[in-house]
């Protein structure tokens, strides 16, 4: 594995977060999976060298401003996704998460393996605090990516709920990350 000792400060340009939606309900067919993407985030990422502990020892702290939500894609449905729809699912999402919303993820142990290994912390979002465990992959030297199913409710956040509960978004969404720690 490459060294990637060092300090990394990172944001869009070196990578993306997006979050996953997929719908349930009687009128699921009606509605889209959604693919949306954190356009204003930043991740504080400290690597010690490998005398010092190397990843095992590394730390990572992120800032994700969930008001810069956008939809990126949408699959399924009864009609393809319009430019229309992205706007409505964009001002329901800034009604849902109070003031826009802002999450925080603080690492608090680095499992490393030879594909990737996970990373372990606390999620705050909407004022609470949850344990979270990223599934990280390590697909070519200092590339990673990772994923973590994210539970809304126990953040307090109500899934959102249309035509009398018959469209529902799932409780669950899949929270995804792709960095690329030689782009700053």
């Amino acid at each position: 594995m490459a060294d990637v000792s060092g300090n990394y400060r990172l944001g869009p340009g070196a990578g993306r977060v997006i979050v996953k939606t997929s719908r349930a309900g009687l009128a699921a067919k009606v509605g889209h999976d959604l693919e949306l993407e954190l356009t204003r985030w930043s991740a504080d990422i400290t690597v010690p060298g490998d005398d010092d502990g190397g990843l095992a020892a590394a730390t990572i702290g992120a800032e994700l401003d969930l008001g810069s939500l956008t939809v990126r894609a949408g699959s399924g449905g009864a009609r393809p996704l319009t430019d229309s729809d992205r706007r409505d699912i964009e001002s329901t999402m800034r009604k849902i998460l109070p003031g826009g919303g802002a999450a925080t993820f603080r690492s608090t142990r680095i499992i490393p393996s030879a594909a990737g290994g996970a990373i372990e912390g606390t999620l705050t979002l909407n004022g609470r605090s949850q344990p979270a465990r990223l599934q990280v992959a390590n697909p070519a030297p200092g590339r990673y990516r990772g994923a973590a199913p994210v539970v809304q409710s126990a953040f307090g956040i109500k899934p959102y709920s249309g035509f009398f509960g018959a469209l529902k978004l799932r409780d669950e969404v899949t929270a995804e990350f792709e960095v690329d720690l030689s782009r700053p």
